[in-house]
């Protein structure tokens, strides 16, 4: 199974021994986003290189303070776009994390999000205070800045969750797909093969996709049959 390691907070931030300055203890609200997508049968975690200590070199999810405008989840879609450039994803708020050492520039209360997207042929934005912003399997993430292994840990348990009661797969695929392309993505998500017989009996008899009436080459294989979505918006089954 694909795994993101874990941790407590205590473990990074305490052990930094970091004072937080007496001016900086003003609560700020703080929105952090855990983007999924899946590449070459494995899922990836959108992570960005911080530039400032205490975790100059570390990793981290892409986030930032809302604005004083925005709600949440404007707040998150905004991150979303800025990093990804992309829009109308599943997007879904996940938990408020706020240990009083969190972060050590200040008392700062994160709202974490999870977002699944499509990636292939997308361009990945780095913004200027960021050294670097890259997709990582999720089996290989590195230790995370802040509490973000603790994020990430608990974004990852709750897409598998998604999966099994729901029809959120549908922002990880193109328009178009075929059935074996729809079976890797379930399999990278829930980190376990699937017997193809019965995932397609099952995915077929729900009314979830439907044939596009047309066929698509997939490397050396026969062409194979596309299908779509029926609906590309949240809606409650009964998958696994």
């Amino acid at each position: 199974m694909c795994v993101i390691h874990t941790k407590r907070v205590e473990s990074l931030m305490l052990t930094h021994d970091i004072p937080i300055h007496p001016a900086a203890q003003q609560v700020k609200v703080a929105v952090d986003n855990c983007i999924f997508t899946v590449v070459e049968g494995q899922l990836h975690l959108l992570l960005i290189q911080m530039t400032r200590v205490p975790y100059r070199g570390m990793w981290a999810l892409p986030g930032g303070l809302i604005e004083t405008h925005e709600s949440l989840d404007t707040a998150a879609a905004r991150i979303l776009s800025e990093e990804t450039g992309v829009a109308d994803v599943y997007l879904e708020q996940l938990y408020t994390f706020g240990h009083p050492r969190r972060d050590p520039a200040g008392r700062v209360i994160a709202v974490a999000y999870f977002a699944l997207i499509h990636a292939a042929g997308l361009t990945l934005r780095t913004q200027p205070k960021y050294a670097d912003v890259r997709w990582w399997p999720c089996a290989h993430v590195p230790q995370l800045a802040y509490d973000h292994d603790d994020v990430a840990a608990y974004a990852r348990q709750r897409l598998e969750r998604k999966l099994v009661y729901t029809n959120v797969v549908w922002s990880l695929l193109p328009r178009q797909f075929t059935l074996s392309e729809l079976q890797t993505v379930y399999e990278a998500v829930l980190g376990r093969p699937l017997d193809k017989r019965n995932f397609r009996k099952k995915i077929l008899t729900l009314g979830l996709i439907e044939s596009v009436g047309a066929t698509a080459m997939r490397g050396a294989h026969r062409p194979a049959m596309l299908y779509r979505f029926t609906r590309r918006e949240p809606q409650h089954i009964a998958m696994l």
